[in-house]
């Protein structure tokens, strides 16, 4: 279980300081699949960068199964980073002298996932595996990078706006197979997405503004990717 409490992050110094997250509580279960929603500068992107442990706590307290990131030295928060967690980011963050085959490995190699090429089939690149990023259009490097994510075979999945470079058709067999994914090896799945609709595939949806959680409901009439709106 990962346990957030009274969580505040600050940006800026002196006149432009600003709070980002304004003490957030909350628990989320193993397992869980929970969607993150709220307007731009809500602190969506905050929350999940902090819990993540890519950033640092101004306040409060973010726990996995009694392990507080706080008091860990920036070598074992690498280390647990890297033994625990994987992060899809908005941006791709290819290594460009790579290519799409070498960029998954990296991931996999992480976790010694000597299994990871039928990943690069189920997103749709079976056949520029060879194909440097320069190559590819931005949706084919963000499949790449979904990929890359998903070899390390985390025990939690960060998505920050996972299909936003992908067309609709694209983004729904990614999300589809995210979601098969996560429900067969049990992974928690966080979220932050600006497609509504979305929240509708997750086990809870976490509404954000002004950097504070409004709103929580548990989605008790779950659709698979494809019965959603886009």
């Amino acid at each position: 279980m990962i346990e957030v409490r009274n969580l505040t992050k600050y940006y800026g110094n002196g006149e432009s300081r600003f709070k980002a997250l304004d003490d957030v509580t909350v628990n989320i279960s193993d397992g869980e699949f929970i969607v993150i929603l709220g307007a731009s500068g809500s602190g969506k992107s905050t929350f999940l960068n902090v819990i993540s442990g890519l950033e640092e706590i101004d306040g409060g307290s973010v726990t996995y199964d009694g392990r507080q990131l706080e008091n860990m030295s920036e070598k074992e928060l690498t280390k647990f980073r890297r033994d625990n967690t994987a992060y899809i980011f908005q941006q791709y963050y290819l290594l460009p002298h790579l290519n799409v085959e070498k960029n998954i490995k990296m991931g996999a190699d992480l976790d010694h996932n000597k299994d990871f090429l039928p990943l690069i089939e189920a997103v749709g690149l079976a056949e520029k595996r060879k194909k440097f990023p320069s190559e590819l259009s931005g949706g084919e490097q963000q499949r790449v990078a979904i990929a890359r994510a998903l070899a390390k075979n985390p025990k939690v999945l960060f998505l920050d706006e996972p299909t936003g470079a992908l067309d609709e058709n694209t983004g729904r067999l990614i999300l589809d197979y995210i979601i098969k994914l996560q429900a067969k090896q049990g992974f928690t799945m966080i979220m932050v997405t600006h497609n509504a609709n979305i929240a509708e595939t997750a086990d809870r949806i976490i509404k954000m503004n002004s950097g504070k959680i409004v709103n929580t409901t548990d989605n008790t009439d779950k659709k698979t990717a494809f019965e959603i709106g886009w």
